[in-house]
């Protein structure tokens, strides 16, 4: 195979997207086939697998990919399935690929191809109910059909212009990828719902319903699956909202089709490593959040301070402005920094030293003129400067002590780099030991620690005793299911810490205290309160009870490190570390799988990938 200069061969790469709503007897036995399949192929994304079909993004060699093709072609379980296939270029951009999930691959057996539903409790519409869908030359025609009525000044043409009234056309996609392209026609009534995700896509079609009651809805996507659950869910509203149609292969079809972009205007977000996909027309739709100059690029990755969304931030503006960048959405609900209240008689001191950590206010305005502006407030420079401060919560039955011991290696290894800040739990726990034949309770001496849990369970009482106890029962691997109650005494207590100690860059949380680090963050975006808490390391997590009810995904960048399934972790199966992962935003989660027991890995390449996303804040 012939290289390049850089080493890599020079056989041309790929990205395939695809997806079917069918009946999957053993979602199981597929996910571990695709698997076994993928990897031998050297293919890297994502797939998604359940008992009502596939979702599948993956890049690699073409070859490879159209080998693929092939394979899943021969399988009847997926006749008529749509596979888009475009070339492309190897992945030059590492951190865009690791937050895309193109470094690795990751295949998982899901409840929902694509979470359409905020609140868990509510049932998902009925697939089959899904709008009809026009190809890309049939929605190019009504398109068309609209625009020439439109312009049309003939008063024999009013009655197909009245017509055109009902015509309206949706788009199903988040708001950071309407920034950047979307289809514009004069005179056709055009809804964008704005959402950051899209599992808020139902409350917007609830609450803007009699827009589309008697209408002719046309629906649009990146490639098809979002309008799939979501014209469904527009048909089950009953008489006026039966015409729902969707371009079928979504908008990267349609560009396929339509080289010159057609009626789309800009470019197709996609979530892969090419960020986007521009057509011949060379119109920049985007613009900068702080300038306002026409911009569209996304590969810098700039984020929203507030609710992590992504935001266009031009090259220059990166360079010159020291404000915290917040999205239009936050800025519209006046999503300010607000200050978060002291514990009143907290229990406990911290023995960690508080820190003071200057803060500077600065002007910009997002034009040039001298109009008022919105005040942002940054760190200043010296402070910019510094280490990454991460906030460190043990596990169940450990302490500070006993956690920055077992994590003296990775500080070690991330010394130059960053400062590990660890603080005890607030429910204490008793003393207890397993009985020899004698029973004889250990002397308890000044050298034993107490400790501490984050989450506890129903029957469990905190403990100031000096005293052993004798065990209930032997190690259960499953006790992490029975600690549901204490979350609103640790998370006052952590919101006391953050205000007394910070800022703090980030958050670490080991087995229960990855749990609640995911709990606490989750509650922070939920009520709109700021920690300046800008990413999460999660080892060896879980998702509890109170996790599982998120409504959407939490939106901080996050890292995940767990056991890949060899069965050395005996206490956190690597499923549930799954779960807690699929919690969080794709677009700016990592998840790295180890071959080692209930520990944080510190040998290469897991301390390289650890280092990677942590000095990607930096």
């Amino acid at each position: 195979m012939e290289e390049n200069g850089d080493g890599r061969d020079t056989e041309s790469y790929g990205v395939l997207l695809y997806y079917n709503y069918i009946s999957i007897p053993d979602a199981t036995s597929l996910a571990r086939f695709y698997d076994t399949h993928c990897r031998s192929l050297n293919l890297f994304g994502r797939i998604r697998v359940g008992h009502e079909g596939v979702n599948a993004t993956i890049g690699g060699k073409l070859s490879a990919l159209e080998e693929h093709i092939t394979v899943m072609n021969s399988n009847s379980l997926f006749d008529g399935t749509d596979f888009k296939l475009a070339p492309c270029g190897h992945p030059s951009n590492e951190k865009i690929a690791r937050e895309c999930g193109f470094t690795s691959l990751s295949v998982r057996v899901v409840k929902e191809l694509v979470t359409f539903m905020s609140d868990p409790l509510l049932k998902s519409p009925v697939i089959s109910n899904a709008g009809r869908h026009l190809s890309a030359s049939e929605f190019h025609y009504v398109l068309h059909q609209a625009a020439e009525c439109a312009n049309d000044g003939n008063a024999l043409q009013c009655e197909a212009r009245m017509q055109n009234e009902d015509l309206v056309l949706l788009d199903a996609r988040n708001v950071y990828e309407t920034r950047i392209g979307k289809f514009k026609i004069l005179n056709i009534n055009t809804l964008d719902p704005e959402i950051r995700q899209y599992s808020d896509l139902a409350s917007w079609i609830d609450k803007h319903s009699e827009r589309l009651r008697n209408k002719n809805v046309l629906m649009y996507c990146t490639g098809g699956i979002r309008c799939e659950m979501a014209s469904a869910y527009i048909r089950s509203k009953g008489a006026g909202f039966g015409n729902v149609f969707q371009l079928f292969g979504g908008i990267q079809r349609y560009m396929e089709q339509f080289p010159d972009g057609g009626f789309f205007k800009g470019k197709n977000f996609v979530f892969d490593h090419r960020i986007s996909v521009g057509s011949q027309d060379k119109d920049v739709l985007g613009t900068c959040l702080i300038c306002s100059s026409p911009f569209d690029d996304y590969s810098s990755r700039c984020r929203c301070f507030y609710c992590r969304m992504l935001v266009l931030v031009c090259y220059n503006c990166q360079g010159n402005y020291r404000g915290r960048y917040i999205c239009e959405l936050c800025q519209k609900h006046d999503n300010v920094e607000k200050p978060v209240p002291l514990v009143q008689n907290s229990h406990q001191e911290l023995s960690q030293e508080s820190f003071d950590v200057t803060e500077t206010e600065a002007e910009t305005s997002h034009d040039s003129s001298e109009k008022p502006c919105r005040e942002h407030s940054t760190r200043s420079v010296s402070d910019r400067s510094r280490k990454l401060r991460i906030l460190c919560l043990h596990g169940f039955r450990q302490n500070a002590s006993s956690f920055k011991g077992r994590t003296s290696s990775l500080a070690k290894k991330l010394k130059n780099n960053v400062e590990f800040i660890f603080i005890d739990a607030p429910h204490e726990l008793p003393f207890i030991f397993q009985p020899t034949e004698q029973q004889i309770s250990p002397v308890l001496s000044e050298n034993c620690k107490k400790r501490f849990a984050w989450l506890i369970s129903p029957n469990s009482t905190s403990s100031d005793e000096n005293s052993w106890r004798i065990a209930e029962q032997q190690f259960d691997p499953f006790q992490y299911k029975m600690q549901t109650e204490g979350f609103e005494l640790s998370y006052s207590y952590l919101q006391h810490v953050v205000l007394k100690n910070g800022p703090f860059d980030g958050i670490l949380g080991f087995s229960q205290g990855a749990a609640m680090a995911a709990l606490f963050l989750e509650q922070q975006q939920r009520s709109g309160q700021v920690s300046g808490l800008r990413f999460a390391v999660l080892c060896s997590g879980f998702s509890t009870v109170s996790c599982k009810s998120v409504g959407g995904f939490i939106k901080y960048p996050s890292l995940h490190i767990f056991g890949d399934g060899r069965g050395r972790d005996r206490q956190i199966n690597c499923e549930v570390s799954r779960d807690l992962a699929d919690l969080f935003d794709k677009n700016s989660s990592v998840t790295i799988e180890h071959d080692m027991g209930h520990i944080i890995p510190t040998r290469s390449p897991y301390i390289d990938q650890i280092k990677a996303f942590l000095l990607s804040f930096l």
